[in-house]
């Protein structure tokens, strides 16, 4: 498609959307009595209208019902979470039988590691990106010191980070799948962010998956940035497990409940370890108190604790938004609106003199999702300070990168094409 950065274009390019309309299904901040430009649904989904009474059903219920909303209200508690299953596996590409919703992101991939972290005193390594998102580091650091006390390998040496290369801030896919190979049969675990939350490049997760099972070593994915973004096929990939945030793409509500996956060749071994937990018991003989536990079949074998309705509620209005459009349309509009984005931002730099940014999220769609981190160069956080102070909600990252996501349920071309003026604007005045 030829591109134009008129306001006219983008109007038309929104009159043939046929997404456009779920914008006014959502809650904008507002700037000068206006909505703001959002491009933070990276960061924090806004919330989608409905969400409301999703959570006043349950509350709702508890007023009325008592303890015995969790057997008789419209959406009994008791079995909340099997609501997810089945929108959930179209999202992930997954069976239903191998996603479910619990506690939070870093909690959901410490208890996944217990059943799939099992280090040796020979095949103790976990390769990771390089600069991945903090928490993951933390995460793999403590798992890491957990195991190495009691089997006896050197900790400093179990996590190995697939670098980038001199002057780059993608990682190049080949050089992935060769420190694979060169760890070999040291492998016990790959682990990588499928979205890489600085940059925003996705990851080959089915060649990074092959590779690492070829190696004899279990492959996880976090999908905290892909969940909701990008196509995936969890299943067909044979990944071992993933885990993802829900309050991202996913419009859930800050620090909400994670979704998680487990591969069905994983679900009837029972050598593999794993934390147990009440909820995680046979359904049918939950409420038998049985002394020793039967797992569910399933991912949802893995569940700890009773569930968190109110905090599910706003998940699950979420997921029948995206269960009633569907990502084959929601990924054609992320390509379309992502590429114009992009095709704004060059056509700012080439018309204003002292532009000086740098896109660095890769530009082929298949390496990419709905993110542009943008280097800044020579501009700094006075330009990102500008664009908030002008209804831009936008992300900052050190040292000098603007993250943006035009989310595709809730941005539309004119805020593209508003955008660019108002951060022709600020590159003006912040020139002077």
């Amino acid at each position: 498609m030829n591109f134009q950065n008129t306001r006219e274009f983008a109007k038309k390019l929104d009159a043939n959307d046929e997404l456009a309309h779920y914008k006014n299904e959502f809650y904008f901040p507002q700037h000068n009595g206006k909505d703001v430009i959002y491009f933070t649904g990276n960061s924090l989904g806004l919330q989608p209208k409905i969400t409301k009474s999703y959570v006043d059903e349950i509350m709702n219920d508890w007023a009325n019902m008592a303890v015995e909303g969790h057997f008789y209200s419209d959406k009994p508690w008791w079995d909340y979470h099997e609501r997810f299953c089945e929108p959930l596996s179209k999202i992930v590409g997954a069976l239903p039988s191998e996603v479910g919703v619990m506690n939070t992101l870093t909690i959901n991939l410490h208890l996944l590691l217990v059943s799939f972290y099992q280090p040796t005193t020979t095949r103790f390594k976990i390769i990771c990106e390089e600069k991945a998102f903090p928490s993951d580091q933390y995460m793999l650091q403590t798992q890491v010191a957990f195991h190495a006390k009691n089997i006896g390998f050197n900790p400093s040496e179990a996590i190995v980070e697939v670098k980038r290369r001199e002057g780059e801030l993608n990682i190049h896919h080949e050089d992935v799948l060769a420190k694979i190979k060169e760890v070999g049969d040291e492998l016990a675990l790959v682990l990588i962010g499928g979205v890489n939350y600085y940059t925003g490049q996705v990851f080959d997760m089915q060649a990074i998956t092959k590779a690492g099972h070829d190696q004899g070593a279990i492959v996880g994915w976090d999908l905290a940035h892909a969940a909701g973004n990008i196509e995936m096929h969890l299943h067909d990939w044979q990944v071992d497990f993933a885990a993802w945030c829900s309050y991202k793409y996913m419009n859930s509500g800050p620090g909400n409940a994670s979704g998680f996956f487990v591969h069905e060749k994983h679900h009837t071994n029972k050598n593999l370890a794993r934390f147990a937990g009440w909820y995680g018991h046979n359904k049918e003989r939950r409420f038998l108190m049985e002394p020793s536990f039967d797992p569910v079949q399933g991912a949802n074998g893995w569940q700890v604790s009773n569930l968190p309705v109110l905090s599910l509620a706003p998940y699950l209005a979420s997921v029948e938004m995206f269960n009633a459009v569907g990502m084959d349309k929601l990924i054609a509009k992320r390509n379309l609106i992502t590429s114009y984005l992009e095709f704004v931002l060059q056509e700012i730099d080439k018309e204003v003199e002292q532009a000086n940014f740098e896109i660095i999220t890769p530009s082929n769609s298949t390496e990419r999702g709905c993110q542009l981190s943008v280097y800044l160069h020579g501009q700094g956080k006075e330009l990102f300070n500008y664009l908030m102070q002008n209804g831009v909600v936008t992300d900052w990252r050190e040292p000098n990168v603007i993250r943006l996501a035009p989310v595709p349920f809730y941005t539309s071309f004119e805020d593209m094409y508003e955008f660019g003026q108002i951060l022709k604007k600020g590159i003006i005045v912040n020139s002077k």
